[in-house]
């Protein structure tokens, strides 16, 4: 008997969870606007390109990171080769690299005390979210920055 009434407190916890999880991401874009966007592009026509523009016209402070273009500049916003030499607030790391980089790029939001890792489309790193968490980061994976500022906030 306490066996089934456990399992239901885990599913409804479960529920919970994923309702606040919800609520969190509203939280997170309403009140933090300063994104490190890492994996920025010059090719407008590239995904993080036109999301770091909607977040830009949103009013958004985004820094584009990426370390073969440093110093250039990509929609009025130097480029910086990574998150931590970056010399504003970030109050978000958001990342359109692949999976297997997550962990260095959890690893440099961890010394600029970052409060989101924010993981793009089809990105997951279980071991990034372990960091992440150990280190009161905020771990967000396989979402898009653009589309839940269009869910949440318009």
């Amino acid at each position: 008997m306490q066996k089934r009434v456990f399992q239901h407190f885990l599913k409804k916890e479960d529920l919970f969870g994923k309702i606040n999880n919800m609520v969190n991401i509203k939280d997170i874009l309403s009140n933090y606007k300063n994104i490190a966007l890492v994996g920025a592009s010059k090719d407008l026509n590239k995904t993080s390109t036109i999301v770091m523009k909607y977040l830009q016209n949103y009013g958004y402070k985004v820094y584009p990171v990426n370390p073969t273009i440093i110093g250039q500049v990509i929609l009025g916003e130097r480029v910086y080769g990574k998150v931590s030499e970056i010399d504003g607030p970030v109050d978000i790391v958001d990342v359109f690299r692949p999976s297997d980089e997550a962990i260095e790029i959890v690893n440099d939001a961890i010394k600029i005390n970052a409060k989101v890792l924010w993981l793009q489309l089809n990105i997951k790193n279980s071991e990034a979210k372990k960091i992440a968490e150990a280190n009161n980061i905020i771990y967000i994976e396989d979402k898009c920055t653009k589309i839940e500022v269009e869910k949440y906030l318009n």
